[in-house]
């Protein structure tokens, strides 16, 4: 069960279910659903009726499979022109893919994790795992340590502590104390690397998105191959990359994130 299934009461525990469900990426029967839930038969059922009745599921009675349902869609959608950076930073991130030719990633973090609000492909798109919508590790991606890179240490202690640190590749930080002395570079230096360390032969350099005050809203990236590029090539994006970061967060926090505005 997701982390977010942890807490008490039956809307976390109705939540927790819907994440199961989108995590299969595919309509799921109900008993691909039991095998993966800690609840028994009959309360699992419950929940998956009572949201589907709801609307935030959708059962197909041909194929017997559950998926989300179009009230969830509407609700992600008002979510995204809300909550999302990637309204705002459409014409920022267009622009930056139009010079750099590389691809481009938006990121926000989703509590501990990365999530991709939008991306441009490449000129000569490569295959990567990013995609928009997609979750991703903060702690091996560029995108994610630009971001927790700035947090406060209680929110970063908090964020730290949910990392997995499974190791995707020979470069990946898979203790504490050495993505710490990572995050204390990053901060110095004022954006972040990636090198291979959530995919082999991905790499890029990524920038935070930061209120005047500092708060972190996101990040975004100029990312490529090895096979074609090296960070030292990529790095020379870094103005332009450093511009659009600086562009969006003024956008944000004076439209969107007034609250932000320390």
């Amino acid at each position: 069960m997701t982390e977010r299934g942890q807490g008490d009461g039956t809307v976390a525990k109705a939540l927790a279910v819907m994440d199961e469900i989108a995590a299969f990426g595919r309509p799921v029967r109900f008993a691909e659903l039991l095998d993966r839930s800690p609840y028994p038969k009959a309360t699992l059922y419950r929940f998956v009726q009572v949201l589907t009745k709801q609307g935030m599921l959708h059962f197909d009675p041909d194929r017997q499979t559950y998926a989300p349902g179009l009230r969830l869609v509407r609700l992600a959608h008002a979510a995204w022109q809300t909550f999302s950076l990637a309204p705002i930073a459409r014409v920022h991130v267009d622009a930056l893919s139009d010079a750099v030719g590389e691809t481009v990633h938006l990121a926000q973090l989703d509590g501990a994790q990365v999530l991709y609000v939008d991306k441009r492909n490449a000129r000569q798109p490569i295959e990567m795992y990013s995609a928009a919508g997609k979750v991703g590790p903060a702690y091996c991606t560029g995108v994610g340590k630009a971001m927790i890179a700035f947090l406060p240490e209680d929110q970063l202690k908090q964020v730290i502590a949910q990392q997995s640190f499974h190791r995707f590749t020979d470069h990946t930080y898979t203790t504490e104390a050495a993505l710490r002395a990572e995050l204390a570079a990053i901060r110095a230096r004022g954006y972040a690397y990636d090198r291979e360390e959530h995919e082999p032969g991905i790499i890029c350099i990524a920038h935070p998105i930061l209120t005047r005050g500092g708060r972190v809203l996101g990040a975004m990236s100029v990312t490529s191959s090895t096979a074609r590029t090296t960070l030292d090539a990529l790095e020379t994006h870094l103005p332009r990359i450093r511009a659009a970061a600086e562009a969006i967060a003024a956008e944000a926090q004076d439209w969107r994130f007034p609250d932000a505005a320390e």
